[in-house]
């Protein structure tokens, strides 16, 4: 073979449509992921992506469930705060890589099996940690909530880094009379403004009051 020749083609395949279709959306966001776009990806027509994906919904479903591979599954070996604790910070860390997840992870209403040992392993840790099945459900609706929430708000934030944090406090402080506003100030310059401060830290401090009332709960 010389140089100048071609690599043969990777085959198509379900697995293969759906890594390429998740780094679609990781590059360029959801709203450009497009059957037609997803083939050029591929280098294939678009036509031939429906002997994978029945339609775009399967698409995202299987996109979802990508996705959930990638947590961390919570092992009731652990302990259950442990266990809880380590797949928040999981699920936090794949959406930083999958913003456009956020909002979806939850929607889907043929979740794949990913997805559902997911679920199933979180509700696991639980009640082998003594949580009843109510006390299970609120414990997962409020960490998810809280997981979930937090993603989406860091997902709308105007900056990543504490430098960029910094020059937007200074375009904004420069357009409104901090005098009247002393309170937002105070916090942004005496905290959020402060040398090494990492928004990432108040998802582990809310985090750790959510599982600090979790305990009470179920405490005999």
């Amino acid at each position: 073979m010389t140089g100048s020749a071609r690599e043969p083609r990777r085959p198509l395949t379900r697995r293969r449509v759906l890594e390429v279709a998740v780094d679609l959306a990781d590059r360029k966001g959801l709203e450009a992921l497009s059957m037609r776009k997803l083939g050029e990806a591929l280098e294939v027509e678009a036509m031939s992506l429906y002997g994978h994906v029945a339609n775009k919904d399967d698409l995202l479903d299987g996109m979802i469930d990508a996705v959930f591979t990638e947590i961390d599954l919570p092992s009731a070996d652990d302990g259950w705060r442990a266990a809880m604790r380590q797949r928040a910070l999981s699920v936090r860390a794949v959406l930083r890589r999958h913003r456009w997840a956020i909002g979806l992870m939850e929607s889907r209403t043929y979740p794949g099996p990913a997805t559902l040992a997911h679920h199933d392993a979180v509700i696991g840790a639980l009640r082998a940690g003594g949580f009843s099945v109510p006390q299970t459900a609120h414990a997962f609706s409020v960490l998810d909530s809280y997981i979930y929430g937090f993603a989406l708000q860091e997902k709308g934030l105007p900056f990543q880094t504490a430098d960029e944090a910094a020059e937007v406090a200074q375009a904004m402080f420069a357009q409104i009379p901090v005098d009247r506003y002393p309170h937002f100030v105070e916090l942004a310059t005496q905290h959020a403004l402060q040398p090494g401060y990492d928004y990432g830290e108040e998802f582990e401090f809310g985090l750790d009051l959510i599982l600090d009332g979790l305990e009470r709960l179920h405490r005999p």
